[in-house]
This record gives structure tokens, sequence and C-alpha cells, in this order.
């Protein structure tokens, strides 16, 4: 007898387990297989409301959607920022996480803190500040303002990141380059990084997307066609193209779907190195 509520109990848990992950597989898929759907449809189709499948597949939305707005020339500008944003972001930060996590100086813990407060800045608390500061430096409306801004925002969860997986690393390897004779740099360069590389994934993946989803500066920024990056094609689409919603999804779908194919592709690489990282975080 007791073994068979044993069984009934662990049937009840498992069952309850899936309804769960549905419910959130469902929440999480819902929202973007609907704008997929609906890309596909004519706007009577999507304001006549409703989840079904449009009467006929076209592509007519995709290319309305790349005449209205300059949609290769946005993937362009966020390619070239998201690239060097990321690669300047994890170069830069992993050697100012490594000083951190290895040298035990007066400040140390000082600057880790300062480092987490960004953490709980919200970007919107210094968007006013920032358009200054970008206007005097005269990097208004550039590509090298919005990289920097990408590359400061991203600081605080590469430091976090780098710093937890330099921890994880024996001391002995770098004091048998040192007896070897290789300095400081060179033991990085050649040692530390290729070591960290579940780590340098996971930081450059994450600050990627940071880069490629950016909305709010992009737009306050940046003011000719020439500099915006994709993210801005939507409220191109919103601000004089409102009736057409087909092809404001179809442009939503081209927004998204590389990022998604980045996260996918390297999803292994983003839960080793957050893991890896969390032993000692």
């Amino acid at each position: 007898m007791k073994g068979k509520k044993s069984i009934i109990k662990g049937l009840i848990i498992k069952a309850l387990i899936f309804v769960f992950i549905t419910a959130i597989i469902i929440i999480s898929l819902g929202p973007l297989l609907w704008v997929f759907v609906s890309s596909f449809k004519t706007n009577r189709e999507i304001l006549s409301g409703g989840l079904g499948l449009p009467s006929v597949f076209s592509f007519k939305n995709y290319i309305d959607a790349l005449t209205i707005a300059p949609i290769p020339q946005f993937y362009f500008n966020s390619i070239i920022v998201s690239i060097v944003a990321t690669v300047g972001n994890v170069f830069l930060l992993s050697m100012a996480a490594y000083t951190i996590a290895r040298f035990d100086w007066k400040y140390n813990g000082f600057f880790t803190m300062m480092f987490s407060v960004g953490l709980l800045i919200p970007g919107a608390a210094l968007l006013q500040p920032l358009y200054q500061t970008m206007t005097t430096a005269h990097l208004n409306d550039s590509l090298t303002g919005l990289i920097i801004i990408y590359m400061a925002f991203g600081l605080p969860s590469t430091i976090y990141i780098m710093r937890s997986y330099f921890k994880t690393i024996p001391r002995e390897m770098e004091e048998s380059a040192y007896m070897d004779g290789s300095g400081f740099f060179r033991t990085f360069v050649s040692i530390i990084l290729p070591i960290a590389k579940p780590a340098l994934g996971t930081a450059a993946i994450l600050e990627f997307l940071l880069c490629w989803n950016e909305f709010q500066f992009a737009l306050s920024l940046t003011s000719s066609n020439s500099k915006r990056t994709l993210p801005i094609a939507l409220y191109y689409f919103k601000s004089q193209f409102a009736s057409n919603y087909g092809a404001m999804f179809a442009a939503t779908i081209m927004v998204v779907v590389p990022s998604i194919f980045v996260y996918i592709a390297l999803q292994e690489q983003v839960v080793s190195g957050l893991a890896a990282g969390a032993v000692k975080g």
C-alpha cells in the first residue's frame, strides 16, 4: 500500500513538473511564434485577431520591410558596433578582472564593489548625462560613441564572470610560467586566456546580445540612418508606417533571429562558463 502511494506521489510530481515546464515554454516562445506567424498575414487578418494561420504564406511583408526601412544599413551598423564593442569589452575587461582576481591590494574590494554597483543602475538614469558627455566629446551620432557606451555597460557582467573564472585557475600554472621567464602580459595572453575560453565565450555572448538588442541609447544618441542600429528599424516602422503591421512584424523577425541563432549555437559555452564561474563566484 505504501509503495503504491509512493508511485502515485511520484507520478503527480512528474505531472506538475511537466505542466510547469510546458507553461514556461509557452510563455517564452508563444509571443515570438505569434509574431512569426503574423509576419505572413495581411493587415486585415492581423486586425481581425485570432491565432490562426494566414490564408496564404507570402513573403510580401518581408519585401515591404526591406523596401520601407534601410534595414541592410542598420544590419551593417549593428554588426560593426556589436563585434568591436564585444572584442574590446572582453579583452580589456578580462585584464582588469585578472588583476582583481590575482592581486591583493588595498583598494581591491572597493573597486570590485564599484564594478558591481553598475549592475544596479538603470540605463535610463544615465541617459541625460551620457548625452551631454557624448555631445561635448563630439561623439554624438557616431558608431564610436555607441561602441564606447556598450563597452561600459557590459563592464559589470564581464568583470564578474571573468573574475570568478580566474579564481578557479590554479596559481601554480602562472608561477611555472614566471619561472620559465614569462612576463605578466605574456603569461596572461599565452597561459591564462586560453584556459579561460569558456568564461570568455560567456562574457562575449552576453556583451554581443546587449549590443545587438540595445534600443534606448541607439535611439537617443544617433539621429541619422547611416549611424543607427537594427533595433531602431522597429521604431522607424512604428513612427511612419504604423498601419503596416505585417511589415513591422517581418522586421521584428529579421531583428531578433540573428541573436537567437547566436545564442542557440553557443548556449553550451554560456552555461559552462557561468557554471564554472559560479564555483568560486
